[in-house]
């Protein structure tokens, strides 16, 4: 009589799968509750940088609110916004930022405290954070950006990071326009603009250089709009220092009746190598002109060329504007304007460090003859002489100048209409938007933090031909398989043994 086997395949397949459902089941569960992540993504996608860490317990006695103007939690199962979500909740981990999110639309009053009372603009998928009373926006178009490449980039902590920075310093960024030589008031006629540079979060004030004497410390730009007087030898000095020190001034020196030259001015112009004309140009040819503010063609109002980048320079400030002129959001032109020259490379000092191009010019008929007309205004005997003999030619009317040793930027415009909300009008849309544009070329409100974007990798394979490929898959595929396969046929024949 043979021996019975006892099969015990079926009892330990069943306590094996109740010590599954008494094991797993509970991890799973207490996994799921606490909501653990483990970031194994190369760039650490989910996971706050050190420097970050660092930035924030530095600023642990600061009171910090950060607000989303959406709902977190439509991005909780977004794979590409995942990275936003858990910089948000980390963030709102920390005993001295409060998170608040929240859809403009379902509170408007918030929306518009946060604003200033409309100051600021506002779109859903912002970011604003506050500390005191600096309230810093981030717009939702740089949080996630994609590179030439296609490149799906997550830039959102870096923009946070720098907001941070900002709202717990104390002070935003502030530009400083300059007066006691007749310029208007950004309480006045400037005003529009200056919302405008507020709400690229920049502070903007006025300031007298003769009566203070010395350039703040968080001066960062300085415009001289309109003058009707020339600067002082002092004032001067200053700015020279200022620039020499790597600051920026943007001057927009429109056409104006003088009693002599605006000596002090052009000896800062010289330093960049750049010659004011004392003039004011018009358009003789009506194809070439555009409308004023009455919608009546004007020879005030003429079309201009914004020179795209070359090789030879390393500064690019048309790009955009051009791109925007092109898909027809903004009119390429100006008005009461002054014209620009640029001295020979030869003759000015440290002319080899100084980098300065054209950045407005005019445009030519189809014939490619020039019609524009230069009539003498202020100056003296020979500027008026200078001024008779450009007519008819091409002509510049504005600049961006750089000096690569002291890192000092300039931008020179002939005109203030295109901030004068008393004269601008849609024609001359297009260069007032490169005057704002400009902004950011002298310098840039957000804060470099050193982080960078982090990017969604993926993992890949290269094969050098098909041959390549069909042996990795029979490796990686066809070889497991066929083992499986075994593995089963020798259990169906051994099942009952």
């Amino acid at each position: 009589m043979k021996k019975r086997k006892f099969n015990l395949s079926g009892p330990i397949a069943f306590v094996l799968a109740v010590l599954v459902l008494l094991v797993f089941v509970p991890i799973n569960l207490i996994v799921s509750y606490y909501d653990k992540v483990y970031d194994m993504t190369p760039s650490k996608r989910y996971t706050l940088d050190p420097m970050t860490v660092e930035l924030l317990d530095s600023t642990s006695d600061k009171q910090i609110e950060v607000y989303y103007l959406s709902l977190l939690e439509y991005f909780r199962d977004a794979p590409e916004f995942l990275s936003l979500y858990h910089t948000l909740t980390q963030l709102d981990e920390r005993d001295n930022i409060k998170l608040t999110c929240f859809r403009p639309n379902a509170d408007p009053q918030l929306a518009n405290d946060l604003t200033n009372n409309g100051m600021l603009n506002i779109s859903e998928g912002d970011i604003f954070v506050r500390c005191g009373d600096i309230t810093k926006r981030i717009d939702h178009n740089k949080i996630f950006q994609t590179d030439s490449d296609g490149t799906f980039q997550y830039a959102g902590e870096e923009l946070i990071d720098a907001a941070i920075e900002t709202c717990t310093s104390g002070s935003l960024p502030t530009v400083y326009f300059l007066t006691g030589h007749g310029e208007k008031s950004i309480n006045d006629a400037y005003s529009v603009y200056a919302d405008q540079l507020k709400a690229n979060n920049y502070d903007v004030k006025e300031i007298n250089l003769e009566e203070t004497g010395a350039i703040p410390g968080n001066a960062k730009i300085i415009y001289l709009a309109g003058p009707q007087s020339d600067l002082s030898d002092n004032e001067t000095d200053l700015l020279k220092a200022y620039l020499d020190a790597g600051g920026s001034v943007s001057m927009l020196l429109a056409p104006c009746e003088t009693k002599g030259r605006f000596m002090n001015i052009e000896g800062i112009l010289e330093q960049f190598g750049i010659i004011m004309d004392y003039n004011t140009v018009t358009e003789k040819s009506a194809v070439n002109q555009l409308q004023d503010r009455d919608m009546k063609q004007s020879e005030d109002f003429m079309r201009v060329e914004y020179p795209a980048a070359t090789g030879d320079y390393t500064e690019d400030l048309t790009t955009e504007i051009n791109y925007l002129i092109n898909e027809g959001e903004y009119i390429a032109g100006i008005s009461g304007t002054r014209s620009f020259a640029l001295i020979g490379e030869t003759s000015f000092a440290n002319a080899s460090d100084v980098e300065v191009s054209p950045i407005v010019k005019n445009v030519a008929g189809s014939d490619g003859n020039y019609t524009t007309k230069s009539t003498p205004m202020g100056g003296d005997e020979t500027t008026k002489a200078e001024a008779n003999k450009i007519s008819d030619m091409t002509l510049d009317y504005g600049y961006y100048a750089m000096n690569r040793l002291t890192s000092g930027k300039l931008i020179v415009m002939g005109s203030t209409d295109i901030i004068d909300a008393d004269k601008i009008s849609p024609s001359v849309s297009g260069t007032q938007m490169l005057v704002t544009f400009t902004n950011t070329w002298l310098y840039d409100s957000d804060i470099k933090m050193g982080i960078g974007n982090k990017l969604t990798s993926y993992d890949y394979m290269t094969f050098s031909d098909a041959g390549h490929a069909k042996r990795v898959i029979a490796i990686i595929i066809i070889i497991p398989v066929s083992v499986a396969a075994i593995g089963v046929f020798v259990w169906l024949k051994r099942r009952h043994a």
